[in-house]
């Protein structure tokens, strides 16, 4: 009968300890779908938003049923000087559509354009914006969309520091800043970036029921196919 010498039986057992260790594959499920998870909600709070379009105001820019990806992380303030030369961060400009906090509504995310930063003087003369007493070209309004009616001017308005100027591309449609005022920039929550899925569909309440809203998405799954405006989806928002 064979029998492992004292050299054989240290080689094994060396050998056996230096093989890895398995983890049990249901830990390794676990931790990928914590990974996921931590990554979701980061997304979510500190980098993208999705919103969906739910009123006209900012046709033909943004339908009603397009879903739109925000960019929160792009206004972040920076602290150093190399953030931002590394980070993809910018400040807000004039023309940028952005997701906001109405001051009357806080609790609702509404979507428009800048057209006044800061220190700006806003006009509309006759359908046509004028900022800093300069006619701005604005190709996202149609000619239809603008208020041509000298009974409906507005301003000249200076814009109030920290405060920013918003209106929708749909002139006659839109409820803005004419209305309610200038929107402090601790509201602006991220810039509209893109287009994700576009779905057509009547204009939709800002709340809705549980009902409501499986019944609407029931409807989606129905006509995903019939419905769904392909040419928009993953089209940037300019």
């Amino acid at each position: 009968m064979n029998r492992d010498t004292p050299r054989d039986s240290a080689a094994t057992a060396r050998s056996e300890d230096a093989e890895p260790q398995q983890k049990p594959l249901l830990r390794d499920y676990i931790e990928t779908i914590l990974v996921c998870v931590i990554f979701v909600i980061f997304s979510r709070a500190f980098v993208f938003q999705q919103s969906k379009i739910p009123s006209g105001s900012m046709m033909d820019t943004l339908l009603i049923g397009d879903y739109i990806m925000v960019n929160r992380f792009v206004y972040a303030p920076s602290f150093f000087d190399w953030e931002a030369g590394l980070l993809p961060l910018r400040p807000i400009r004039r023309g940028d559509v952005v997701v906001f906090k109405q001051p009357d509504e806080p609790e609702v995310d509404f979507i428009k354009r800048i057209v006044g930063i800061p220190g700006d003087i806003v006009e509309l003369r006759n359908g046509y914006l004028h900022v800093n007493r300069q006619l701005v070209d604005e190709p996202y309004v149609l000619d239809r969309y603008r208020q041509q009616d000298e009974r409906k001017d507005f301003g000249p308005v200076e814009v109030l520091p920290d405060q920013y100027f918003m209106m929708g591309d749909h002139r006659n449609q839109s409820a803005d800043s004419r209305f309610w005022g200038q929107v402090p920039r601790a509201l602006i929550k991220g810039r509209a970036l893109l287009i994700w899925w576009s779905y057509e569909e009547q204009p939709g309440k800002i709340y809705m029921s549980l009902p409501e809203r499986l019944s609407s998405w029931g409807s989606k799954i129905v006509h995903f196919f019939t419905r769904s405006r392909w040419r928009r989806c993953f089209s940037l928002i300019r």
